[in-house]
């Protein structure tokens, strides 16, 4: 518990250092530009196809007339974009994560190893193509864990759980093997992620609860379609930043645990007793006659 509150404070701290700031802004600029450019192409027809979806349901169609008769009829246009945004969330949330895991992630442990752990041994024991394979593998099941479990975001209790246990798996799977991916070899990487894997979940879990916040700024955009141009950004710029605190907790932790378990190693080794010679091969105390 030492350890993860200290990671914690850590991690806090770094993101108020101006290169991590500077960092943040790169894939901030990928993510407003694959969002609005994905806005230009596909919102006009995704609207549409959710317009003529609701539209085919008599159960909508009985509940817009209901609408309309208490004076609220106002709620039939917002109800598409909503739904849109609310599919979009996902997908966005998911390529935050991977463009700072590739775009941030490594200059976020160079920025700790360089300033705390200037002398732990590189053993690179893992890869860019085992990073980027295993991330798109972690990121499928995520979204189908996310797609089998929207039916029971509409229970209240559940919506505040669900999803930030499936963005903490993810984020748990990208980050504990990309900030180990240089420094610990694939025996140490196994045995620290044995030894915590529960507190190395407990720190994605908390962040994926941090990223539902930009949540409410989507909500707003929906609320608000003339201030969207400006909060889309705002929010991909706060998911970009917890998963940024998200990475440099991992690193602090994970690279704090890999010194401790080389300094146990070392000491077990200098404690093993030395095995004593075979009998048949010590020299004679006297010289031959």
């Amino acid at each position: 518990m030492t350890l993860f509150i200290d990671s914690l404070w850590r991690a806090a701290a770094y993101c108020l250092h101006i290169r991590v700031i500077v960092y943040s802004l790169l894939p901030l600029a990928l993510m407003v530009a694959i969002a609005f450019g994905a806005g230009w192409f596909f919102w006009e027809p995704a609207m549409d196809a959710v317009a003529d979806t609701l539209g085919s349901w008599d159960l909508v169609t009985v509940a817009h007339e209901w609408l309309s008769s208490v004076g609220l009829s106002g709620l039939k246009a917002v109800l598409p974009p909503l739904i849109v945004l609310l599919v979009a969330t996902p997908v966005i949330v998911v390529l935050s994560l991977l463009a700072v895991a590739t775009l941030m992630t490594p200059a976020m442990v160079r920025l700790v190893a360089a300033r705390r752990f200037d002398t732990l041994e590189k053993r690179h024991g893992g890869s860019f193509l085992y990073s980027v394979v295993g991330g798109l593998g972690a990121t499928v099941l995520a979204l189908l864990a996310i797609v089998v479990s929207m039916p029971f975001w509409l229970i209240p209790p559940l919506v505040l759980l669900v999803p930030p246990l499936i963005w903490g798996w993810l984020t748990y799977r990208v980050m504990s093997y990309d900030v180990l991916a240089d420094h610990a070899s694939r025996e140490e990487r196994r045995e620290l992620v044995r030894r915590h894997k529960p507190f190395l979940l407990a720190i994605g879990v908390i962040t994926g609860y941090l990223g539902a916040a930009p949540s409410i700024v989507w909500a707003s955009g929906v609320m608000f379609i003339v201030a969207a141009p400006v909060l889309i950004p705002v929010a991909i710029w706060i998911y970009t930043l917890v998963f940024a605190f998200s990475a440099l907790w991992f690193s602090h932790y994970a690279l704090s645990a890999l010194q401790a378990l080389r300094a146990e190693q070392t000491l077990v080794l200098r404690a093993e007793p030395l095995e004593p010679p075979d009998e048949g091969t010590l020299p004679p105390l006297l010289p031959p006659l």
